[in-house]
C-alpha cells in the first residue's frame, strides 16, 4: 500500500528496480557531511569511483548533535565540508554540483521543505528516461522526502539507497539518521519509492576502522588520506582500543559491487511515533540489507584513496 498522494507503480517495476544494480548507474549522494568523519569517506568513495558511479551532484542534508546549533546549522557546515573534502580531493569546483539542503525538519507527512537540493533532484531524476536516478542517502531523509513531496511522480523515477533505522525485527528502529526526522523517514516507507534500506546494527555497524589501520593504509598517502586518519583521530579523547563506525560507505559500496552486501526483499514496515516497527505483509517491497563484507569494501575504499 502506497501514500495516497504517490502514484502506485506497479510491483513487476518496483521489483525490478530493487534488482542489485549493475554499473554503472546515474546517482546522486545526499549527504550530512559535518555530522560525524564518515560521510566524508563516503563522499570521497563516491567520487573515486567512475567505473561504477556517475555521481551528478551532491546535496548537503541536514543535522542537529553537539556539531550543529540545529538543523540549518548542520545542514551549512556540511555544505561547507562538502567543499573542503572535494578540495582535499584536488578535484576543480564544478558549477551546479554541490547544494544547500533543507534548513528544518519536516512538521508532518504533507509539507515539504523546499531547497535547493530538492529542486535540483527533481530536476535530474525527471530527466532520466530509461533508467533510474540512485539517490544515496546517507543522513537524515528531509531532503529526498521534500522532493518526493514536491513531485510525487518521482516515485517512477528514483531509487532510494538510504543508511539509516535498524533491523525490521529490532526492539526499536531508532537511530540518528531516522529519529531526526520521523516524517521524512515515513515518507521513504510509505511512499512506495523503490528503497533500499542498509540497517546499523548488526549490518553497516560492521564497518569499523581504527586509527592504526588508518596510518598504516592512508596516512601520508596524500592530502585526502591524510585528512581522514586526522578528523578520525580527533573524534576521541581516548583511542586506546577504541574502534569509529564508517557507517555511510555502505551505500556507496552497495552501488559499487551489491555482492558486498547480503540482502532480501521484504514488505514495508509502518514506522510508528514511539519509532517502533509494524509488519504488514499487504503492503509494498523494498530491500533490506541483512549483512555486509567488510574486508571487501575497506580493500576497494583504501585502494582508491591510497592512489587518488
Amino acid at each position: 500500500m502506497a501514500h495516497s498522494q504517490f502514484p502506485v507503480l506497479p510491483e513487476a517495476l518496483r521489483v525490478a528496480r530493487l534488482a542489485p544494480p549493475r554499473g554503472p548507474v546515474q546517482c546522486v549522494l545526499d549527504t550530512d557531511t559535518y555530522n560525524e568523519v564518515d560521510d566524508q569517506f563516503a563522499l570521497a568513495y563516491a567520487l573515486l569511483s567512475p567505473q561504477s558511479l556517475n555521481l551528478q551532484a551532491v546535496y548537503a542534508a541536514p543535522f542537529h548533535n553537539n556539531r550543529s546549533a540545529g538543523p540549518e546549522d548542520g545542514m551549512v557546515k556540511s555544505y561547507a565540508e562538502i567543499q573542503q573534502v572535494i578540495a582535499k580531493m584536488g578535484i576543480a569546483p564544478r558549477d551546479n554540483f554541490v547544494f544547500e539542503g533543507s534548513r528544518s525538519w519536516l512538521i508532518d507527512s504533507n509539507e515539504p521543505v523546499d531547497s535547493p537540493a530538492a529542486r535540483d533532484l527533481i530536476k535530474k531524476a525527471m530527466a532520466c528516461e530509461n533508467e533510474p536516478l540512485y539517490v544515496m542517502t546517507i543522513g537524515a531523509p528531509t531532503n529526498v522526502a521534500s522532493a518526493l513531496l514536491l513531485e510525487p511522480e518521482l516515485v517512477r523515477h528514483i531509487v532510494v539507497v538510504w543508511l539509516g533505522g535498524q533491523p525490521h525485527d529490532w526492539r526499536t528502529a531508532r537511530e540518528f539518521n531516522l529519529q531526526q526526522d520521523l516524517f521524512a523517514s515515513r515518507i521513504l516507507f510509505d511512499s512506495g519509492v523503490p528503497l533500499v534500506q542498509i540497517p546499523c546494527t548488526n549490518v553497516a555497524e560492521h564497518l569499523r576502522v581504527t586509527i592504526p589501520e588508518l596510518d598504516a593504509f592512508l596516512g601520508g598517502k596524500n592530502d585526502l588520506g591524510q585528512y581522514l586518519c586526522d578528523i578520525v583521530r580527533g573524534y576521541t579523547k581516548d583511542p586506546f582500543a577504541w574502534s569509529k563506525v564508517i557507517w555511510d560507505i555502505s551505500a556507496v559500496a552497495w552501488l559499487i559491487n551489491p555482492q558486498w552486501l547480503d540482502s532480501a526483499l521484504v514488505h514495508s514496515p509502518t514506522l510508528s511515533s514511539q519509532f517502533t516497527y509494524t509488519q504488514d505483509y499487504t503492503r509494498h517491497l523494498m530491500r533490506v540489507a541483512l549483512h555486509l563484507n567488510r574486508d571487501a569494501i575497506f580493500r576497494d575504499l583504501y585502494q582508491k584513496i591510497g592512489c587518488c
